[in-house]
């Protein structure tokens, strides 16, 4: 796995974990912006041919 790889997988697993903390505490602009910064590492990933853990569920 690359540098990059494992940076955006790494940047995956935080935003999923501040995704969650953000919905479990009814932050939904927080949980917005936690998503569409997923969103945004998936098409970089995409766009690059790298494939991404699906996230895990805690």
């Amino acid at each position: 796995m690359g540098e990059l790889s494992r940076t955006i997988q790494q940047r995956l697993d935080d935003a999923y974990a501040s995704l969650r903390s953000a919905h479990a505490e009814g932050d939904t602009y927080l949980a917005d912006i936690r998503q569409e910064e997923i969103n945004e590492l998936r098409r970089i990933a995409a766009n690059n041919d790298i494939g991404v853990e699906p996230p895990r569920c805690d």
